[in-house]
């Protein structure tokens, strides 16, 4: 409602007021049709509005408006965030206006949350995105430094109550787990005020009508009402601070109806007491808010036991290319260390900020911002991890250890989540959306029926509904038996972007697999030259050429050649599906197929073998020929596939290897060879409008756009710093044999989770069932609301586990 200021001002002034807070417009700019807004913020949530068809809302109370997004009471409680030095430490990532920063947001508890957070951006267009991971309470949010500060991102989250938890010692100590010590206080006082309105009550329960001593029962009535005064305006502010907060967004959350029982229980109980009528249900009302917040705990735990703690270490099987006075060596990230010199190849990721020493760096931060433009960086300027260098090999120093999960986020940009979303998470959002509703409606329904069969029963009846009903379990279902299932795929080698990976695999019906890095081996022993015999000048200037390139052919040789690296590349290229060139020492390299460094068709090679050839100053000079050795274990993974999908083989490489290949996987298997990668996305992209569920399995170089293209995209690891961040998943190339039992899991999985729905809605049918009819009283309710989430953690947990051990995963 507009102040008599305001009021003022808008009677000499004709700006008008805003028409969703009522502040006075500083123009008319921002504006839809006749309706002004003081900011975008106010726009935006009016849109919102509108969109939900919620706009009655302005109609309904004249003089009650709603706040602008920033208006809430948090604007100097954050001030400190503006001082440089905690910024630094609190942001992820910073490159020009872009910054990333993950929040840890404890009252984030249901899909309802999930659903607000990640959308910021419609509050505050300076938000490039927001995303959560609900089992670890946290939010990813990256903006833009030129619209809106670090400062007015939290202020954001807490106005619409998700108040983030700041700890300067935990941006230090990102793994260990905060403990909210309010919420103990709260459970404290909660159960304190129990005990003693307990043991107070027990005149009350026991002594026969009239009975008790007016004076006493005085007394102990208002003692109990003194005692109950901290549990409703403490212990309890959590849950109205939330369904204020959700009804401020126009949203129904699960706490406004958990908030109305708490309510109407403690209201009751005043009027009652202050009128003489009776004891009231004091007892009821601390015993239920004791048993909720115990309940937090319970939850709290799971979370904290069951954290699907991704970070890099674990998630990626990886290593990374380390310089030392002996050498090169490939060694797994785990292992590196500040100080460490590294050296980055072209369309590999830096895995840690570091410092450029040499070469020619050009650093591409779509993974991080998905923004695709190269940033040219000099000696000495700091690269942050994330990065992809195109182009020579660079060297570089590592100035700050890698964040535990901070690539995990990166690969779950927005910029590479695919079109499609897990049905089943899907299904949770529908029914999350609507639950509080209709909970509200059937606890109204209830109450109008006992008001007239026993009126007695209608507070018990109205509370008992409100609290017994909880969505929870159900959007646990889906996070955590997917989730499990995400860990044992990680104890396999095989590692998932996130949980609707785990459900995509499930409905696969399609399997596309590269040959080159896929099907066969990176062994570089039998690598054999064919041609003039290179001078050693010259195998010195192929060998630096390929150290530039992480293709699988390019490793192989490289390992092949003996000498050492000594000349520097320039004008370094790599054309996927052609080869790779550049100066070396003055001259011109190229190195690749026929087509490319020969500029001409070559003699047949072996059979059985794929070429690389040479060139120098234009000059062929001859060939490398690799031989094609299928990966151990793949005949008995190709029968146990096709009883149940539908294979296909794309390769880049001529038909000469169609007979060895026949023989493995049969007559029926389609294959194309000579598929260049446009080739390969574009078949991919007809089978998925056929309407097949496509898989790809690539080395995820040259297959990028086809891993990007299907429905799930894997890539296949030999332990390189090289992965697309498209791909949908990573499979360590050793586990490879295994890869039908990790499929078969996937759809286990997904059984354990309708499974689990099963009992989630049983469990809210049930209890729904007896308390509308009367016979669960609010305390009971409070202990089986948390009850029903911990039941359900604990059976998707130990079915996953059990069914993985079954089917001889580890």
């Amino acid at each position: 409602m507009p102040s008599p200021q305001q009021a003022h001002t808008a009677n000499t002034d004709t700006r008008p007021p805003c028409y969703h807070c009522g502040d006075v417009c500083d123009g008319r700019d921002i504006a839809i049709g006749e309706k002004y807004f003081c900011c975008n913020g106010c726009k935006t949530v009016y849109e919102l509005l509108a969109e939900k068809d919620l706009c009655d809302y302005y109609a309904i109370d004249e003089v009650r408006r709603g706040k602008s997004p920033l208006d809430s009471g948090y604007s100097h409680r954050y001030d400190y965030l503006d001082d440089e030095s905690i910024m630094a430490q609190l942001v992820d990532f910073v490159d020009g206006n872009t910054r990333m920063a993950t929040f840890r947001i404890p009252s984030m508890h249901c899909s309802s949350c999930i659903w607000l957070i990640e959308r910021l951006n419609t509050l505050n267009p300076g938000v490039i995105s927001s995303r959560v991971n609900f089992p670890r309470k946290e939010a990813t949010v990256t903006w833009n430094a030129a619209q809106v500060s670090l400062r007015e991102i939290v202020i954001l989250l807490a106005s619409i109550g998700y108040e983030p938890l700041i700890s300067l010692q935990d941006v230090a100590e990102k793994r260990k787990h905060v403990t909210d010590r309010r919420l103990y206080y709260k459970i404290g006082i909660a159960g304190f005020a129990f005990g003693n309105i307990m043991l107070l009550s027990f005149p009350e329960y026991l002594a026969s009508e009239g009975s008790i001593d007016p004076v006493f029962q005085f007394v102990f009535r208002h003692l109990n009402l003194l005692l109950s005064l901290p549990v409703f305006f403490y212990s309890s502010s959590e849950y109205f601070t939330s369904a204020w907060a959700g009804i401020r967004q126009r949203y129904l959350n699960i706490d406004v109806p958990i908030s109305l029982g708490i309510f109407i229980l403690f209201t009751r109980s005043v009027y009652m007491i202050l009128a003489g009528t009776g004891a009231g249900y004091l007892d009821s009302f601390t015993g239920l808010v004791f048993f909720l917040l115990i309940g937090k705990i319970f939850q709290k735990k799971s979370y904290d036991a069951l954290s699907f703690d991704r970070d890099f270490r674990s998630y990626f099987p990886l290593s990374v290319a380390l310089r030392e006075d002996d050498g090169e060596h490939n060694v797994p990230l785990t292992r590196l260390k500040v100080g460490n010199r590294i050296v980055i190849r072209n369309q590999e990721l830096v895995p840690a900020d570091a410092v450029l020493l040499r070469g020619e760096a050009n650093i591409d931060y779509s993974f991080v911002t998905g923004e695709a433009d190269l940033i040219s960086k000099k000696s000495g300027d700091r690269i942050h991890a994330g990065g992809r260098q195109v182009g020579q090999a660079i060297e570089l120093e590592v100035i700050k250890d890698i964040e535990q999960s901070y690539l995990t986020r990166l690969w779950n940009n927005d910029v590479f989540t695919k079109e499609s979303h897990g049905r089943l998470s899907s299904m949770v959002d529908r029914i999350s959306k609507h639950f509080t509703a209709a909970v509200l409606l059937i606890a109204f329904g209830a109450a109008a029926y006992w008001a007239m069969a026993d009126p007695t029963l209608v507070t018990t009846v109205f509370t008992a509904v409100l609290i017994v009903a909880c969505p929870c379990a159900l959007a646990l279902s889906s996070p955590f038996a997917l989730g499990s299932a995400q860990r044992i795929f990680g104890n396999n080698d095989f590692y998932t972007k996130n949980t609707d990976t785990v459900e995509t695999l499930a409905r696969i019906d399609t399997i596309v697999f590269d040959k080159t890095g896929t099907l066969t081996q990176t062994r570089s022993t039998h690598v054999r030259w064919r041609g003039p015999v290179l001078a050693e000048d010259e195998r010195c200037m192929v060998k630096s050429l390929l150290r530039q390139s992480t293709h699988t052919l390019s490793r192989q040789v490289f390992a092949s050649l003996a000498g050492d690296v000594t000349h520097d590349v320039d004008a370094y290229r790599e054309i996927p599906g052609h080869g790779i060139e550049g100066t070396v020492d003055g001259h011109a390299v190229m190195i690749g197929s026929a087509e490319w460094a020969w500029r001409d068709t070559a003699d047949p090679v072996d059979a059985g073998s794929t070429a690389v050839y040479v060139s120098i100053d234009g000059t062929p000079r001859g060939h490398f020929s690799v031989p094609n050795l299928y990966r151990d274990g793949l005949q008995p993974l190709v029968a146990a596939l096709k009883p149940e999908y539908d294979l296909i083989i794309l390769s880049g490489d001529s038909d000469r290897e169609a007979a060895r290949l026949r023989s493995v996987f049969g007559d029926d298997v389609p294959m194309r060879f000579q598929q260049s990668p446009e080739d390969k996305l574009a078949f991919v992209q007809r089978l998925r409008a056929e309407g097949r569920q496509v898989m790809m399995v690539g080395d995820g170089l040259n297959d990028a756009g086809a891993l990007k293209a299907a429905d799930i995209g894997i890539s296949i690891s030999e332990d390189i710093n090289t992965f697309s961040p498209a791909c949908d998943g990573i499979l360590a190339a050793d586990r490879f044999a295994v890869f039908h039992r990790l499929l078969a899991f996937s759809r286990t999985s997904v059984g354990i989770v309708k499974a689990s729905f099963v009992i989630s809605f049983a469990y809210n049918i049930i209890g729904l069932s007896f308390a509308v009819a009367g016979l669960l009283s609010p305390l009971v309710s409070a202990i089986l609301m948390p009850v029903s989430s911990v039941t359900v953690v604990a059976f998707t947990t130990a079915a996953t586990r059990l069914m993985a051990r079954r089917k001889g995963l580890r």
